[in-house]
Formats: structure tokens, sequence, C-alpha cells
């Protein structure tokens, strides 16, 4: 007991340094404020129907209204039945949010380097390098915090997969479905999709020596364990991944029917998103040394400078005054890369560069070349349309390559490499077994690559035109003379941050000298390192994500406030849709049922008709979607709710149905259709499925539909009609779940209008149901309990093996 005490303090003492240090960076979560995060208010403002629904019934609702006129909440935070996995992620996130993150971050990293047998100081090292990296922090300071959760796991699915070519199969297959399971959990399959690039490379460099080895049999068991494992971790998550797949056919990221642009030209037919959107943030090529100086492009498109900038002294000339020129200059347009907008730069840091490529001269192997080939890709796959044939021959060749926008987010994959070599630098420089003459070299090597790169650029600095993408921008509107004062700070800064990152590469070749020279022992050039990488990395973080950027906590969960069209508009408690032309995308969502919405993976269908028609404010179009108010502007430029009496209502009967052969017809004759008492639909499978009925209906003055019940989940209507009629309802169709009822017995309906819901209903007086009852959550609840209860039971076995072989 006391052995096995004495070999786990070290890492319980290391795990508790990481909660502090994630505590410590975050400090103001501890006073009960939250992070201010730009993409999270959007994702408030989009989920609050279905947790308000859930906090008044206890009941889930995989629906919502509130956003896009009706989407499913497959991608809002919906919560499954039976999902024992995200359990276990929320107790691994007990800090408070975002040191929740920052924890996983270095305690993934730290599990990987002790896998790869590192000593416990140097792993702790390792993950300060990962955890730390500028990228990391910048996107929990804007909210993309399922890109940062799955990232956070990246590492700890390495890990099982390590142990698994290590022989230790057991334990690499345990490992393995618990990480992976946590992945996926994570609900980013971009981030999940690049880890997969990156164990293809690993899978490769492992298989190539196997072979030298004549150890192929291990490596095809080890490979055949790990599809075991991923496979039970995708049946762990098996709702989420079922419904997904289910609902990304039909969303922007599936393919579209439509071969034309609403201007009419031909539009590119894709299996995916367009190749422009894919590409839209492509990486610049000199942008590169972004990665090893931090504002090389000037760092951020609004960059804290303060009154000592030229940008301050332009304002003060432009006649601001000096308060606003300095709060102009707290957010002075730097970036002068190829991207619409930045941030931050994506830093690695000077010191893990130079661990870099000093680990470029000693370590040798599988380990190295996996590494390297992952950090390359990852590279060169940034760079978007900047190298256009490989990212083109990757779009159209690799699969679900095209489904992911923001090429340069591949980056992560090099963000996780370098750590991991940098840190196999230190190894291989502590290691008594090494030449002494040979380190020496490759210090002198690593000195003269990475000091000369910033030398190179202090003296030709001048060559850069500092001309930023946006410049025209502000010439127009400010004239050259504050062109003029923003490219002199770009050139400062550059300056600064060059001589910044030289200053920390002679500071690490020098204590790697001493320590060669034994000048210094092992125990303080580990501290050192510690004490620059965290320098380093967090001084370059702080600029960006900072104390600055928390508030209390009611301005996180309240984010919104009402103004007095909202006020106007709530007092009406029928059903129906509000279109605002004035307060953002989110926020109408959060009071509202509203046509705006906030979300990358939208319905594919109600998206084009958005941008064909609602985006031009096409008054018959929003009249179909009975869109009863348009929040616009008054004369004052305060928001004035127009109430549209033109609105088609809830449901009603339509006088005829005409069949069009095409989805490029269909969506054109929305413009002109009088929707009111005409309905379309397109010539296509569900012609046969949905037995479509006669062409013309008789609808006298009497007949009616009207809404009397409505929940996110559900929809009653009261028919009574003299005549079979055929009935459209102001609903986003979706076929994947919406279940439809006429006096208790289940029927169908159908697509109508390109979006909506249509159906027949016979002569009479009816009830009429909608219920959004999906399948696909029973189907894959029943799935992961199934595989939970099969997991336990391996977990158990597993362990009692292993205790009993030990």
């Amino acid at each position: 007991m006391q052995f096995s005490l004495k070999k786990i303090l070290p890492h319980l003492l290391v795990l508790v340094g990481f909660v502090i240090l994630s505590l410590a960076y975050f400090s103001p979560v501890l006073k009960g404020k939250q992070i201010f995060q730009s993409d999270i208010v959007q994702y408030i403002g989009m989920s609050k129907q279905q947790k308000d629904f859930r906090a008044e019934t206890g009941a889930e609702t995989y629906w919502t209204n509130s956003a896009f006129s009706g989407m499913p909440t497959y991608q809002l935070g919906a919560k499954y039945p039976h999902n024992y996995i995200k359990k276990l992620d929320l107790a691994l996130r007990f800090l408070p949010r975002p040191a929740d993150y920052l924890f996983l971050y270095l305690l993934s990293f730290y599990v990987l380097l002790l896998v790869l047998k590192v000593d416990f100081k140097l792993a702790a090292i390792g993950a300060l390098a990962f955890g730390f990296s500028t990228y990391l922090i910048i996107i929990l300071g804007v909210g993309h915090n399922s890109k940062a959760h799955a990232i956070a796991y990246m590492p700890l699915v390495l890990s099982g997969i390590l142990l698994t070519f290590q022989r230790k199969y057991i334990a690499g297959f345990l490992l393995t479905v618990v990480a992976m399971g946590l992945e996926i959990v994570a609900n980013h399959f971009q981030m999940t999709y690049y880890l997969m690039l990156l164990v293809i490379i690993l899978g490769i460099a492992y298989l190539i020596d196997a072979y030298k080895k004549k150890i192929l049999p291990h490596y095809f068991k080890s490979v055949g364990i790990l599809c075991t494992a991923v496979l039970l971790s995708i049946a762990l998550n098996a709702t989420g991944i079922l419904a997904t797949k289910e609902y990304v056919k039909e969303s922007t990221r599936g393919k579209s029917e439509l071969t034309i642009n609403p201007d009419g030209s031909p539009k590119e037919v894709t299996s995916g998103l367009d190749r422009d959107y894919i590409t839209q943030f492509s990486y610049g090529i000199l942008e590169t040394f972004n990665l090893y100086i931090p504002r090389f492009m000037g760092g951020g498109n609004g960059e804290n400078l303060g009154k000592d900038s030229n940008t301050y002294e332009a304002f003060r000339k432009l006649g601001a005054s000096p308060s606003q020129a300095l709060q102009e200059s707290k957010r002075a347009p730097m970036y002068w890369g190829d991207q619409p907008i930045v941030e931050a730069p994506a830093y690695i840091g000077a010191v893990v560069l130079f661990l870099f490529v000093f680990a470029l001269f000693l370590v040798k192997g599988r380990l190295k070349w996996w590494l390297v080939g992952g950090s390359i890709l990852s590279l060169l796959l940034s760079y978007g349309k900047n190298l256009g044939f490989l990212t083109d021959l990757f779009i159209d060749y690799v699969p679900l390559y095209n489904k992911f926008r923001a090429v340069s987010s591949i980056q992560v994959i090099l963000e996780l490499c370098i750590p991991v070599l940098a840190i196999f630098g230190l190894v291989r420089l502590f290691n008594d077994f090494e030449n002494k003459e040979e380190k020496l070299k490759a210090l002198k090597f690593t000195a003269i690559k990475t000091g000369g790169i910033a030398i190179l650029f202090l003296l030709f600095k001048s060559s850069f035109d500092f001309v930023g993408v946006n410049d025209g921008f502000y010439r127009q509107n400010y004239g050259q003379a504050f062109i003029d004062a923003i490219k002199a700070d770009r050139k400062a800064i550059f300056t600064q941050d060059t001589i910044r990152t030289l200053v920390l590469v002679l500071l690490s070749a020098g204590l790697i000298w001493t320590f060669l020279k034994d000048k210094l022992k092992e125990k303080w050039v580990m501290v050192a390192f510690a004490v620059l990488i965290l320098f380093d990395l967090v001084g370059v973080d702080r600029r960006y994500v900072n104390n600055d950027n928390f508030v209390s906590a009611m301005q996180v969960n309240q984010p919104f406030t009402k103004n007095e069209a909202d006020k106007e508009i709530l007092k009406d408690t029928t059903h129906f849709r509000v279109f605002d032309l004035v307060s953002g995308q989110s926020k109408p969502s959060y009071y509202h049922n509203s046509l705006n919405g906030y979300h990358a993976a939208g319905l594919k269908r109600y998206r084009e008709v958005f941008d064909w028609y609602i985006s031009q404010n096409n008054i018959n179009v929003l009249n179909m979607f009975n869109t009863k108010y348009i929040v616009v502007q008054d004369e004052k430029g305060n928001p004035m709710p127009y109430t549209n009496e033109e609105a088609n209502g809830n449901a009603w009967f339509v006088k005829s149905l005409t069949e069009v052969d095409s989805a490029n017809e269909e969506i054109k004759s929305l413009d002109s259709l009088d929707n009111k008492n005409k309905a379309i639909y397109v010539k296509s499978k569900q012609s046969n499925q949905f037995k479509v009925p006669k062409n013309t209906f008789a609808v006298d003055s009497l007949a009616s539909i009207k809404l009397v019940e409505h929940q996110p989940n559900y929809l009653k209507y009261e028919s009574n009609n003299s005549n079979d009629g055929f009935a459209v309802f102001s609903e986003v169709y979706y076929g994947n779940g919406w279940k439809t009822f006429v006096d208790g017995k289940e029927t169908t309906h159908m697509r109508v209008n390109y979006t909506l819901r249509g159906m027949e209903i016979p002569a009479g007086k009816h009830i009429v149901e909608f219920r959004f009852d999906p399948d696909v959550v029973r189907t894959g609840s029943s799935i992961a309990l199934a595989s939970s209860i099969f997991f336990g039971l391996l977990l158990i076995a597993g362990l009692y093996y292993e205790f009993k072989k030990k």
C-alpha cells in the first residue's frame, strides 16, 4: 500500500497543480463570474425554448420552433436517454467553465505523454505546452466550446491506441473505448474527423515499422482490437450519432437539389458544402510564421494597442476625444493576413518550436515520423485555397472532407503533434546514453535555424507591405493618413514580437548549452523550461483572453433584454412567427418563434428559401410562414413591430395542388405563387409514397382549420370542412420524426411549397395532430443502454484480470 501510494502521489500532485493552474488562469470563476463567449450567447438564444420546456415539463423536446421557423434540437444540446458516457464526461468537467476545458487539455495530454513513457515531470511540462497553446485558449474566449471539448480528448484517444500497440491489449482497449466515447460525446465531428486523419498517419507509420520488424501479426491484432473499441464507443453514443446522421442529409451539410442560384446563375452541385464556403478561412502561407512569432501578421482584427500607438494618434487627428480614441485603439485592425477575420494568432510558442526543431535532430523512428507527418499534412491542408491543388484533391476525393468549413482549424493537429515531439527533445537531452557531441551539434543547428529566421525578419522587415485585405474600407472611411498609422503599428508590433521570439530562442538555447556543459542540473533545466513555456504562452494568451472577458453570471445566463417591440409582441399569446430585422440573429429566438437563427447547420431547404426570399423581405413567402410581426426601425431608430395582417395563419385549405418537375421550378414558383389558395410539390418519391390526392378542391366560406394547442413537439388542430380538402400548415417539413394523426389514427403528410407541410383531410369535423416522436431516439437509446451494460461487464472483467495477474 505504501509503495502504491508513493507511486501514485506524484501524479496526484500534478493533477492538483493542473486544477490550480486552470482556476488561476480563469480566476474570476472563483468569484462567481462567467466568461462572456459570443458564440455561447448565440447558442443561449437558440436553445432557450427547449430549456424552458425541459424545466417546465421534465421531458425533452427534440424540436424547437424558436429558430429558423423550426428545426431539430440534435445540434442544440439535446439530452438523450441512457447516455452514460455523457455522465462520465460531466464528472471529468467538474471545474467551472471554462477552467474545466483547460483542465481537460492538461490532463489528457499528460496521460498521453505518460503512455509514451515520459517522466511525469516532463509530461507535466508538455501538458503546459499543449494546454496553453494560444488557439486552444482563444476558442474558449469566443465560445467554441464543443470544439475545445473535442480537442481536449484527442490526446486521450491517442493514449488508448498507443497502449494497444504497446501490447497492453486490455488496458488499450478499455481506454480507447472510454476516450473515443468521450471524443464523440463532445459532438464536434469536424475535430474528430481531423483526429481520424492523424490516426491514419500514425497507423501507416506503425505498419511500416511492423513490416520492418516482422511483427505484422501483432500489428493487425492491435488494429482489430482498436476497431472493436471504436465500434463500442460509437454504440455508447448511438443516439447522437444516428440522429446526426439522419439530420445531416437534410441540413446545409447535405446535398442540395437546386442547380441554380437565386440570381439564376448555375450552382455548383456538391454532396457537401460549397467550395468557396469550405475555403473561406484559408490560412495564408506566409501566415505560417504566426506559429513562431505571435503577431507576425498583426495578431487579430482587434488588437489592444493603447495610448502609445500611431492608431490612437490617428483617431485623435480625425477628431475623436481622448476616451474615444483610446477605446478605438483597444480594437485596432492589426491583422493583415489572408483570412476575412481572425480573433488571434494560432501561436504555438517560440520555446516549444525551438524544442521541436531540436528534437528533429535527435529523435528517430516511428514516433518522429507520425508526429512530423501529421504536422505537415495539417499545415498544408490549412492553406485551403492558397494551396488549391491539395485542397481540391481532398474536397473531391476524400470522403466527408467536403462536409466541413474553416479549413484553417485543421491546425489543431499540429498543435497537438509539435508539443509531443518538443518534449521528446528534452527526453533525449536528459538521456545519459545519448552522445553529448551529437546534442551540441543539434543545439547549434537548432539555434542557427530558429534564431536565424527571427534575425532575417528583423533585417528585411521593410520588404513586407503590411497591407490587410480590409484596408480599402478604412482608407475610404478614414483616409490614407489612418492607413499609414495602422501600417506603422503593424510594423512596430511585428518588430516587438520578433525580438521577443529571438530572446526566448536564445534563452532556450542557453539553458540547453549550460546543461550540456554541466553548469546546470537537470531539475533546474526542467523548472526553467516550465517557467519559459508558461511565460511565453500565457503572456500571449492574456492579450486575448483575460479577466476582462468575464462578467456577472446573470449577464451570461440572461444575455438579452426585452425592447419595446419584444414587450408588445409578447402580449400576443397566439401561435405565430416573428421576422426581426433589427435585433440580430439569435436574440429573436430567445423571446419568439423566429424566422431568424444562428447555426452552422440549419435545415437546407429552409436556408435556401431564406436566401432566396426571406432575406429579401418577400412578403408572399413571409405570409406562408405565418409571419405575423416584422420588427423594423422607426424614424428614431428604435425597434418597432409591424403587424402583418396578410399572414396566412397556422393552417389553411387550398383550392389546388400542382405538381412541378424539379426543385428549381418549385422554389422559383414561390415568388408569385398565390399560396393562400394554391400549393405546389415537386414530382418525386413522395408522389408514390403519399398517394398525392387530386389537383383541385372545393373550399367554401365555412371551411376552417385552426390551431387549438401547441408545444414545441406537439400541434393540435380542429378541422371543419364540408368537402374533402387539402390543408397547408405553416410549419417546416421534416419527415424524420413528425408523425401525423387524424382523430387519433396515424396517417401521413407531405412536403409542399418547397419547405412546408401539407396533407389531405377528409370532409367533416376532425382533430389533426402532429407529434415529433423520432424513431431514431428510441433506437439509439436502446443501443446505448445495451452497449453500456456490455462495456460495464467488460470493464469489470478487465480490471479483475489485470488485478489477478499482478
